[in-house]
């Protein structure tokens, strides 16, 4: 929370799909790699089937691949024992736990930004004692479920920790919580957090963009003192001498910000100071924001291009065109 060096808005927003992306490939690498048991008996080692099959271990096996295919599922587990793996469970809510936290992340960084981003309010948010005060109760609201949803992983963590031999009953009542399903198999925790992610972001979020202006022109001309040097050197000016100016001019002018809530009038300084005569004229490309920002442009463009829109593209029906809006 301390000011650096300047980004766009778009960088600042790529950061945040890239993790959502990493999250939505996840997910389906997930979904795809889920297996059925199978029909594997009491204990994993098909006896009784083997038993019903009078020995014909290719009818045990063909068994298991129909029962596998009726269940909707290509492919089953070789080995199992009474249950698949509980590693299985860690890997399903693994996923759903890392959306969270990229899901409480974002949501919390739009609720320390909420003076340059605007994100919807409700029509009653303030109190009794503030009803100026604009609470951002929906990133608040994605926050509070997707700490719930990350940790919902440390249950199948202890379960499959202990589940040394065969099952034992001890795990029944702790999956039928963790891996609660509504009638269509989702989530709840997780589709309610998405839907209230995507409430709080689509069409709604927006950058006060004269704010975020505000903060460039109160920061920048600290940030443009390494330009500021090495323009005077080009010039012909000694390095050190100039540091040293530049330092006690930025003092300055920071105890103004600081101590007095005064603006910031580093750049006028340097232009009443006869040490910097030879680049006054160039001060004003020397404070341009663009020039701060480096490839940010180029990266995001690419990004878009080449990752999201890809990425994306399964689901374009889905969504109704609106990709191609968002991009």
């Amino acid at each position: 929370f301390r000011p650096a060096q300047l980004t766009t808005v778009g960088k600042r927003c790529c950061l945040w799909i890239q993790d959502l992306c990493m999250d939505l490939q996840n997910l389906e690498r997930a979904r795809d790699d889920l297996r059925f048991r199978g029909v594997k008996g009491t204990t994993g080692t098909q006896a009784s089937f083997l038993q019903l099959f009078e020995g014909d271990h290719s009818k045990v096996e063909e068994l298991d691949r129909l029962v596998t295919a009726k269940a909707g599922f290509k492919r089953a587990y070789m080995v199992t024992g009474q249950t698949y793996s509980r590693k299985v469970d860690i890997g399903v809510l693994a996923v759903l736990a890392s959306l969270g936290a990229s899901i409480h992340k974002v949501s919390t960084l739009l609720h320390s930004l909420c003076c340059p981003v605007c994100i919807p309010f409700p029509a009653l948010t303030g109190s009794s004692a503030m009803p100026y005060k604009r609470n951002p109760m929906r990133s608040e609201r994605c926050c509070s479920l997707a700490r719930h949803l990350m940790t919902l992983v440390m249950d199948p963590l202890q379960t499959a920790a202990v589940q040394w031999f065969e099952r034992t009953l001890d795990d029944s009542a702790n999956r039928s919580v963790q891996t609660v399903h509504c009638s269509n198999c989702r989530w709840p925790c997780a589709e309610s957090c998405l839907q209230a992610f995507y409430n709080a972001v689509s069409s709604f979020l927006f950058f006060l963009f004269k704010v975020i202006e505000r903060r460039i022109r109160q920061e920048l001309p600290f940030m443009a003192t390494e330009n500021i040097i090495m323009a005077m050197v080009k010039a012909g000016g000694n390095r050190q001498d100039c540091h040293e100016k530049i330092r006690v001019l930025s003092q300055q002018a920071a105890a103004i910000v600081k101590q007095e809530g005064g603006d910031n009038d580093f750049i006028a300084r340097v232009r009443a100071d006869p040490y910097f005569s030879p680049i006054h004229k160039q001060l004003e490309s020397l404070l341009d924001p663009s020039s701060f920002t480096g490839r940010a442009p180029q990266q995001v463009a690419k990004f878009l291009k080449e990752e999201v829109r890809p990425a994306l593209i399964p689901y374009q029906s889905k969504m109704g065109g609106k990709i191609e809006l968002a991009l």
